[in-house]
């Protein structure tokens, strides 16, 4: 049986875009994307939570400076940040329903922290969606079902369960990548998993 892995992220994180950018390049197998709800699981940063602008001021460098490192396009901060993340959480959800889970976050990232958009202004999560052809009013209905809701605090409680305790994180089998740095760790162990299933 092949190694399963999965990604979580909330779009609502920068360091989960710059994992997002990387994660389908680094990985040497398939990832299912999984939206969670970062301020749900039990170990996450509160990023309204510095305790001064300037520890603020040093996330923001830091991860801008991360982003130069991977070559990515320079971070553009959306205002506010932090944002709340729930509408473009739950239609992360709904598009990975349809199939759409890879597309719709990339292009919601992108928004986010290439475009400098913040993704509670629904504008934003609509411009997103229809980037990879989800139509808005379907989006907008398919955001507001109860069901939807509910697989999104479900996917988060499941995530809490395997010991995810923010995002962006990787699952391999059953054990916890935290972190965008450890994405090449993750990989390696994918290949050493690979390796081994293919020996037995």
């Amino acid at each position: 049986m092949p190694t399963t892995a999965a990604f979580y992220f909330d779009l609502a994180s920068p360091l989960a875009y710059l994992a997002a950018e990387r994660v389908l390049h680094v990985l040497p197998g398939p990832a299912e994307w999984q939206p969670v709800l970062a301020r749900e699981l039990p170990g996450a940063d509160t990023l309204d939570a510095w305790r001064c602008a300037e520890e603020q001021e040093v996330f923001r460098t830091e991860a801008a400076r991360r982003a130069q490192e991977l070559s990515l396009q320079p971070l553009r901060w959306p205002s506010p940040f932090p944002f709340d993340s729930s509408l473009a959480m739950r239609v992360a959800t709904y598009a990975k329903s349809i199939g759409r889970t890879v597309p719709f976050a990339q292009a919601a990232f992108r928004q986010a922290f290439a475009g400098g958009h913040s993704l509670e202004d629904p504008d934003f999560v609509l411009i997103a969606a229809a980037a990879c052809e989800m139509h808005p009013a379907a989006v907008l209905r398919g955001a507001e079902l109860r069901s939807v809701a509910e697989q999104l605090s479900t996917a988060t409680a499941a995530a809490a369960a395997l010991g995810v305790s923010d995002v962006p994180a990787i699952t391999i089998g059953g054990r916890v990548f935290a972190g965008e740095r450890t994405l090449d760790e993750a990989a390696a162990h994918m290949r050493s998993e690979a390796v081994e299933t293919a020996r037995r």
